[in-house]
C-alpha cells in the first residue's frame, strides 16, 4: 500500500512539473514575442524619423536642382534636367550633369525626386470668369450649367457674401444635408471644387478619364452637353486643368494639350500646333532636339496669328515659378512619399509647404 501511495505522489509531482514547464514555456514565448514586437516598434519608430529626414533631404536636393537652372536659359521646358529630360543646351556641362534624380544616396538610405511645375496648369484662384467658362466649354459641359459652375467657383473663393447671378453663397450650402459654409477664401486643395455648387464628380475627374490619355486631343463639345439621361463623357476633368498654386500664367513649354486649348482665344488646332513645334524634328517631347519657346512672341512660329499671340500674352509665359516635388524616401525595407510645394524667385527657392502621403 505504501508503494502505491508513493507512486501516486510521484505521478502527481511529475504532472505538476510538466504543467509548470508548459506554463513557463508559454510565458517565455509570450515574453519573446513581446520583445520582438517592442524591438520592431522601436526600429519602425527609428525608421520613421530617418525617413522624415530623408524626405526633407530630397526637398533640399530639389531646391538645389532648381537653383542651378542656367542663367542663359530664361525659359523652362520638359527637356530640361529638373523635369527629368536629358538637359537643354546650357545644362549638358552644368553642375546638374550626371546628378541622378532616382535613388540618390543619402546616409543609410536613398531618395528619388520628381519635380512638376505647376505653371503648366491654370490657377483656379486667379482664373477670371472668361477663363473658367472657356474651360467648361472646352470640356463640353452643358451650356445651362456653365454659368452656374463658373459663378459658384467665384463665390466660393471670394471673401464676401455677395452672390454672383448664378452662383451660391453660404445660405445655399446651409440648406444641403449635411450643411456647410462657403469657404470665402482661396482654395488650398483642388478637391474643394467637389463642394462647389454645380460641380459633379464626373466634371471634376473627367467622365471617361480611363479612356483618354493625358496630353491627347479630344474633340470638345463646345457647351452642347449630353443627351437627357445620358452619363456625361467629359474628355478631361477640372483636376487636369487647374491647380491652387501657380503664378497665374500658363507655361506654353510645359502645358499639355488639354490645358492649352482651354486658354481664351485658343482652340484645339492651335494647341496641337504649339505642341508639334516645341517637340522638335522627331516629334517627341523631352528629348534633345526639342525646340521650346524662348518667349511668348515665338508662338507665331507655330502658326498663330499676331493678334492671337498678342492676346495670349495676357495668359501665357515661358517660365515656371511654382513646383510640386514628390520625394520617395527609402531605408532598408521602409519607404514613404513626401510632397512639397516650392516657389522659385531667381536662384532663391522657398519651401511653401511639406507633407507626407
Amino acid at each position: 500500500m505504501k508503494m502505491q501511495h508513493r507512486s501516486s505522489a510521484c505521478g502527481m509531482a511529475l504532472i505538476m512539473v510538466m504543467i509548470a514547464v508548459a506554463v513557463f514555456s508559454a510565458l517565455a514565448a509570450a515574453l519573446a514575442f513581446s520583445m520582438k514586437v517592442e524591438t520592431k516598434l522601436a526600429r519602425n519608430a527609428d525608421d520613421e524619423q530617418q525617413l522624415l529626414w530623408l524626405g526633407r533631404s530630397g526637398v533640399e536636393l530639389a531646391r538645389w536642382v532648381l537653383s542651378q537652372h542656367p542663367v542663359s536659359e530664361r525659359y523652362d521646358s520638359l527637356n530640361q534636367i529638373w523635369a527629368g529630360g536629358p538637359g537643354g543646351p546650357g545644362e549638358t556641362n552644368s553642375a546638374l550633369s550626371g546628378v541622378p534624380l532616382d535613388n540618390f544616396p543619402v546616409g543609410e538610405g536613398s531618395v528619388s525626386i520628381k519635380i512638376i511645375d505647376l505653371d503648366r496648369k491654370m490657377n483656379v484662384n486667379t482664373a477670371n470668369a472668361l477663363e473658367l467658362q472657356q474651360v467648361l466649354t472646352a470640356m463640353g459641359v452643358d451650356a445651362n450649367d456653365i454659368s452656374v459652375v463658373s459663378d459658384s467657383i467665384l463665390d466660393w473663393r471670394d471673401t464676401d457674401d455677395a452672390q454672383h447671378v448664378a452662383g451660391a453663397e453660404s445660405d445655399y450650402y446651409q440648406g444641403l444635408n449635411p450643411p456647410y459654409y462657403a469657404k470665402n477664401a482661396p482654395l488650398d486643395s483642388l478637391s474643394e471644387l467637389l463642394f462647389v455648387k454645380g460641380v459633379t464628380p464626373e466634371m471634376y475627374w473627367g467622365g471617361s478619364a480611363t479612356n483618354h490619355q493625358p496630353g491627347t486631343f479630344q474633340k470638345p463639345k463646345l457647351g452642347f452637353g449630353t443627351a437627357p439621361g445620358a452619363i456625361p463623357d467629359y474628355p478631361f476633368g477640372l483636376k487636369d486643368i487647374f491647380t491652387p498654386f501657380s503664378s497665374g500664367l500658363i507655361n506654353v513649354n510645359t502645358a499639355d494639350a488639354n490645358v492649352l486649348q482651354t486658354i481664351p482665344g485658343m482652340d484645339a488646332l492651335q494647341a496641337e500646333g504649339i505642341l508639334k513645334y516645341r517637340a522638335g524634328p522627331d516629334g517627341v517631347e523631352a528629348t534633345e532636339d526639342d525646340t521650346p519657346y524662348r518667349n511668348v512672341a515665338q508662338l507665331a512660329a507655330a502658326g498663330l496669328t499676331p493678334q492671337t499671340v498678342q492676346q495670349l500674352n495676357r495668359y501665357c509665359t515661358v517660365n515656371s515659378s511654382t513646383f510640386e516635388v514628390h520625394v520617395t524616401a527609402k531605408i532598408s525595407d521602409s519607404s514613404r512619399e513626401y510632397i512639397a510645394i516650392l516657389y522659385r524667385n531667381g536662384a532663391n527657392i522657398q519651401t511653401v509647404s511639406f507633407w507626407w502621403k
